[in-house]
């Protein structure tokens, strides 16, 4: 769920991309099998010289890494201007140098709904998300304090968010754009991590239910003539406010953040839940290149059979068919454990796999293994 604490816990940043001979090959095993892809999620390079990711990208390329997802972070800039440039990063810029000598691409990782701009939050406050108690996430966000997503159906939001694809974009040579916590805060936590946070969800609380905001309370009312607030006993349990917020999700990736990245020729993906309800992420309706569900089976109290569960109910329920690469968190992984997700993965349909964590040695030897078969 959070990948930025997961990063600091890990320590995973430039020598994520150091990898060890024995990483791994993503051939086909056969002609007639369509070539499997591979992805790497890291947080940054560090200080890594462009010869020395030239060096790294190499190395990983031979064994089969055909792409990494870079985080961005994108600083203080507002939506407020007209125009951007071209978003600048010195780290991101030399691994893409690094990537055309190699033939590795580089996807620029972006978050999309968390806002923690101390200066935003002042100026815009009502660019926020409001829970079901109206409490506002840049006051009173959810589980952590990271946790201050905007409202999808703020027009000056929708505007801030379609401005720093559009940057993101336009940097020369970079793949595609990913899309990170592109959804609202979990109303229902996965059941293996509700005990860290010392509470019990047995159904939808209005304090972790989003967003009752102005906008979105009479945007509601005009499509169906009730206030989700005021006028329903349970909100949790109407289907159409519901769907409501589902929708605004899937109208922000659809009709703004996914063609402002096409305009410039730019993949789109992006890293989505296997429990899309709980976060109003029904990205099966969305309109991308490729799908990268995060398939920690240990959060959701799963066997490793679940992973090749979803990556089959999730391949079938997609409106547009595009690829579905399996996310998996190597340190909830044994070598076996991994050896044996890796495989599932592939026999269920995935495309390939997305690596998140501290990549061993040993993770690299067995998914060459069980690419090799």
């Amino acid at each position: 769920m959070n990948k930025r604490q997961f990063i600091k816990t890990l320590g995973i940043g430039g020598a994520a991309l150091t990898l060890a001979p024995s990483l791994f090959t993503a051939c086909a095993g056969k002609a007639d099998k369509p070539l499997l892809k591979n992805w790497m999620w890291i947080h940054n390079v560090g200080d890594a010289t462009l010869d020395e990711l030239i060096e790294r990208l190499t190395k990983a390329r031979s064994y089969g890494i055909d792409a990494v997802l870079m985080e961005t972070p994108m600083g203080e800039t507002t939506a407020m201007e007209s125009e951007w440039q071209p978003f600048r990063h010195a780290g991101l810029e030399r691994l893409i140098e690094a990537g055309k000598a190699t033939d590795v691409e580089v996807h620029g990782w972006l978050w999309q709904m968390p806002n923690n701009i101390p200066a935003i939050a002042e100026k815009y406050p009502q660019w926020f998300a409001v829970n079901g108690l109206g409490q506002p996430t840049h006051t009173n966000p959810a589980y952590v304090d990271y946790y201050r997503f905007m409202c999808p159906n703020n027009p000056e939001v929708q505007e801030y968010l379609r401005l720093r694809i559009k940057s993101l974009a336009a940097v020369d040579g970079l793949a595609g754009v990913h899309l990170d916590y592109i959804r609202l805060p979990d109303v229902i936590l996965a059941e293996a991590l509700q005990p860290k946070y010392n509470i019990v969800q047995d159904r939808e609380y209005p304090q972790y239910d989003y967003c009752y905001c102005d906008i979105c309370r009479a945007k509601f009312k005009t499509e169906t003539g009730t206030d989700p607030l005021t006028d329903l006993d349970d909100p949790s349990k109407n289907e159409d406010w519901r769907q409501f917020r589902y929708n605004s999700i899937t109208n922000l990736v659809n009709i703004i953040l996914a063609p402002e990245a096409r305009k410039a020729g730019k993949q789109v993906t992006a890293a989505v839940f296997p429990n899309w309800e709980s976060v109003r992420q029904e990205w099966r309706n969305w309109q991308l290149d490729a799908y990268l569900p995060m398939l920690y089976h240990n959060f959701y109290n799963a066997d490793i059979n679940w992973i090749g569960q979803q990556v089959k109910e999730r391949k079938e329920d997609l409106r547009i068919k595009k690829p579905v690469y399996s996310g998996l968190f190597l340190p909830s992984l044994t070598p076996d454990e991994f050896r044996e997700a890796c495989q599932i993965s592939i026999n269920s349909g995935a495309g390939g796999v997305a690596l998140f964590g501290n990549v061993s040695d040993v993770h690299f030897k067995v998914l060459a293994e069980v690419m090799r078969r």
